[in-house]
């Protein structure tokens, strides 16, 4: 089992217990030391906030030091929110950005465009339903390469 897959079902129940959600689990080197990041989410108004994040670090620290994922290997452990541009990746990303603008990149083009940008209407069966000012989209799950928030400034 990787260091990602290990720590992801280790810490899961943890922050379930806590009231946030895990979104991803990194492991990485950046600037010359391997970062391992767990990435959380929750429904609360104003999403992930410092206090949060130190909460969770305080509550996984010890058992990851435990499970030993690493091997003894040094890492820097980090505690993050996916931000506000936080790709979708499950059901649930979708379900919770029902009524919401969304930007989807596509690995090949429909209608021309591999980018497109409207309300996300539904998700059902693995495809969503898009409203563009040109008209309703159905996109199947599988063709989209990206698909996150629209966020205008």
């Amino acid at each position: 089992m990787s260091v990602k897959e290990s720590v992801s079902e280790l810490v899961e129940p943890i922050l379930t217990s806590l009231g946030y959600e895990l979104v991803e689990v990194t492991y990485k080197k950046q600037h010359d030391s391997m970062h391992l990041t767990v990435f959380i989410d929750t429904d609360k108004p104003g999403g992930i906030s410092l206090d949060d994040t130190e909460i969770v670090a305080n509550a996984i620290d010890q058992p990851i030091d435990e499970l030993d994922p690493t091997a003894g290997a040094p890492y820097v452990l980090n505690v993050s929110s996916p931000g506000l541009d936080r790709p979708l990746k499950s059901e649930k990303d979708y379900q919770r950005k029902i009524g919401t603008e969304i930007e989807v990149s596509l690995y090949a083009p429909i209608k021309g465009l591999k980018r497109h940008v409207g309300v996300l209407k539904k998700y059902n069966d693995g495809k969503i339903s898009l409203e563009e000012k040109e008209g309703d989209l159905e996109i199947s799950i599988k063709d989209i390469a990206v698909a996150k928030p629209y966020i205008t400034f």
